[in-house]
């Protein structure tokens, strides 16, 4: 049973995509079909929907990673677009997690100023945030998503099978989101997550919807991140600096991962606040650090996290602007705090509330 979520200009089927994806397709004359992978979802993923597609598909596959989400990426995939021959009459998948979907759409959005093109996410993480929305874009000197654009796919297909192929650290990533997505906005999605264990958990299908439908109401009144739309910054303002700093690390994070202690330390921002009640704030507390493990930022790389969050898209001169919750279910947008009170927020962290 495939169930579809409405939004302006497309639809997300979220089921089995063998039925939807050929009846999408069908509905489409398009001369030539793309399809973008990376190395993983080149083997695990596209199997299950090269039966649907034309014989003559043309394939493109990036390396894995956020570490190539950047521009000689898109070089690469701009060039094979024009070695195909590829035009306006023409269709690009992307068939990947969310870096395959925010380079693909971008690539796609920008190649003859914009060919058609859909989104087959493979991992959690992209099913319940790079899937709707139409944000796009890339990384560039190390700030995440700072080259980008808005342009909505034509269609999007979720299809809970993929999850079967990923690591249990992919899934747990992703999973970040999920608690994004109820600890702003859905009070009974919270209660329902709180009691997951991502590791024996088989029947994704109901939470995803759940999910997304979160993220289905706010893009639809805020498409353009004018107001409500940077709720979903919730985590990301801190979780960006401390992802980008890492990123060439060693010990580097995934994304989820470092969303996860942006969570925790903007929602002590939200009780230090008086948002969130103590209750609230120690139950999503020891909810992040029993599933994630989260581990003390490095101290040496504070004022590199700082720098990164300065020059998120959203902050002004030396003010870093936040999504805050409280009580759980409900955000605050908006939220100012300068530099030193942040740089306390990250110590308090490691010092306090990892005890």
């Amino acid at each position: 049973m495939t169930e579809i979520l409405a939004l302006a200009n497309y639809d997300v089927f979220v089921g089995n995509c063998t039925e939807s994806l050929s009846g999408f397709l069908s509905n489409y004359s398009h001369r030539k079909v793309v399809v973008l992978t990376d190395e993983h979802t080149h083997t695990f993923c596209l199997d299950r929907i090269r039966p649907l597609l034309p014989a003559d598909i043309l394939e493109i596959s990036i390396p894995a990673g956020e570490v190539h989400k950047d521009l000689n990426t898109c070089q690469f995939i701009w060039g094979k677009l024009l070695e195909f021959g590829v035009n306006r009459n023409d269709l690009m998948i992307n068939l990947g997690g969310g870096v395959v979907g925010d380079m693909g759409g971008f690539c796609a959005s920008t190649y003859k100023r914009g060919i058609d093109f859909i989104q087959i996410p493979t991992t959690l993480l992209s099913m319940v945030d790079a899937s709707i929305g139409g944000k796009l874009g890339i990384d560039f000197n190390g700030v995440k998503n700072s080259i980008g654009v808005f342009k909505d796919p034509k269609a999007v297909f979720v299809d809970p099978f993929f999850l079967d192929t990923l690591p249990k650290r992919e899934l747990r990533s992703g999973f970040a989101e999920i608690i994004k997505h109820a600890l702003i906005s859905d009070e009974i999605l919270w209660r329902q997550i709180s009691s997951i264990n991502i590791h024996t958990e088989k029947n994704w299908t109901p939470i995803i919807i759940d999910s997304l439908k979160v993220k289905q109401k706010i893009v639809v009144e805020d498409p353009y991140e004018k107001g409500l739309r940077k709720a979903l910054n919730f985590g990301h303002t801190i979780g960006h600096g401390i992802e980008g700093v890492m990123l060439h690390k060693e010990n580097s994070l995934l994304h989820g991962e470092a969303i996860a202690i942006g969570m925790a330390i903007e929602s002590w921002l939200s009780f230090h606040k008086g948002f969130l009640s103590e209750e609230e704030f120690i139950s999503i507390l020891i909810f992040l650090k029993r599933t994630f493990n989260l581990q003390p930022i490095r101290e040496e790389l504070i004022d590199d996290f700082i720098l990164l969050m300065k020059n998120d898209k959203k902050n002004e001169s030396d003010e870093i602007h936040f999504a805050v919750i409280g009580p759980i279910g409900k955000v605050h947008v908006d939220f100012v705090r300068d530099v030193p009170f942040v740089k306390k927020a990250l110590e308090i962290f490691n010092h306090n509330l990892l005890q």
